[in-house]
């Protein structure tokens, strides 16, 4: 039987999706509570970084030791990648030794090259093209706050990144309404327009994004590569600030998210974090958790796959 891999949103059932997120609930009360609970003892995953990373390597490598299991940090300055292994022959041999492989990398197509020659599963901790894991932890989120998403507005504000084209799969799997306000030339991935089924709508208004929106998304308007680019796009994205009185045009039950890390003061006022309607930590806290659960469901034969 061939692994299962997470590489995007849709590699999941809505159903499959769901249970992940009930088990990061769950997994999150047992720690809470100090109950100990080690299915993945033994099982080691290996870790390989090309991007920088605070939350994905804290919540993954945490994870795996709270499961019982151990994480192997790897970037390819310390391993032959650095000098020019190919990342097929490098997934035969780390996915003989692993038991289950997280990246986070520029190119979508090193996931897929690795997922394609590996014999354990393979997860994305973030490409240039998709943050898969990031919108579990923010439908967890919501969930625990709101209950469900089906049938809500959605608003994402700024650069069409990685995160936008995760939320416009999260919108088809989850059956929101997604709005999308950005500038022109930053809409995201038509690839990824394109499978939204009539849930996505892009406009160039921040303040129409927002009407009535139930859930407020953004994420910072230079990501990482695009550093030559942040003069420019601070000029241009200038006016998809969020702050607190463009919350004030949502629905009044909003939540506002950002994945971090921020930078108070462009897009996001320097206060927004503070406000009641952010949950920007327990966002963040939810990558741990929700985390956990995609790992358990991966790697642990016993786990029954709901």
């Amino acid at each position: 039987m061939s692994a299962r891999h997470f590489l995007s949103l849709m590699d999941c059932t809505f159903q499959e999706l769901q249970s992940l997120i009930r088990r990061g609930i769950e997994l999150k009360d047992l720690r809470n509570r100090g109950v100990v609970f080690e299915p993945l003892k033994n099982r080691v995953l290996g870790m390989l970084f090309e991007k920088a990373s605070t939350r994905t390597r804290l919540s993954f490598e945490a994870g795996m030791i709270q499961l019982g299991g151990q994480a192997i940090f790897l970037s390819p300055r310390d391993t032959q990648l650095g000098r020019g292994e190919p990342i097929g022959d490098a997934a035969i041999v780390m996915s003989r030794m692993l038991d289950g492989m997280m990246i986070r990398t520029f190119a979508h197509s090193t996931l897929t090259t690795f997922a394609a020659h590996s014999r354990v599963p393979v997860i994305n901790g973030l490409s240039d093209d998709l943050h898969p894991c990031q919108l579990l932890a923010d439908m967890q989120t919501f969930v625990e706050q709101r209950g469900s998403i089906a049938g809500k507005t959605v608003a994402w504000i700024g650069d069409g990144n990685n995160v936008c084209n995760s939320y416009i799969e999260a919108a088809v799997q989850f059956d929101f309404q997604l709005r999308v306000a950005c500038p022109e030339g930053f809409e995201p991935n038509p690839v990824f327009v394109e499978r939204a089924a009539g849930r996505l709508s892009i406009v160039r208004d921040p303040r129409e994004a927002v009407a009535g929106a139930h859930l407020v998304s953004t994420d910072v308007w230079t990501s990482m590569g695009q550093e030559q680019e942040a003069d420019q796009r601070l000029a241009l994205f200038h006016p998809y600030q969020v702050t607190r009185a463009l919350l004030d045009q949502a629905a009044p039950e909003v939540l506002f998210m950002h994945c971090l890390p921020a930078h108070r003061g462009e897009e996001i006022s320097l206060d927004l974090l503070d406000d009641p309607r952010a949950v920007a930590w327990d966002q963040a806290e939810n990558r741990l958790h929700v985390q956990k659960a995609l790992l358990e469901f991966l790697i642990d034969p016993a786990y029954q796959h709901a």
